[in-house]
């Protein structure tokens, strides 16, 4: 088996693991994948505007975006 050089980070979620996400406008800009996810099995990253209506959906794999605050 061949080693991946450095630390491996065990605690990432895997991308796209809920259909709805919650994100507070700290969060912004918004992208799907979000941050803290393995990236390697995911679609490219795109940003979502969220700021006028409070709601988005990730064009790629249909994940649904609440803003909170």
């Amino acid at each position: 088996m061949r080693q991946r050089p450095g630390p491996v980070r065990e605690n990432l979620d895997p991308p796209n693991a809920e259909k709805t996400y919650k994100v507070r406008r700290a969060d912004l800009p918004l992208h799907c994948p979000m941050p803290g996810t393995y990236l390697w099995n995911s679609h490219p990253k795109v940003y979502l505007p969220i700021e006028t209506t409070g709601e988005a959906k990730c064009p790629y794999c249909s994940a649904s975006y609440v803003l909170l605050d």
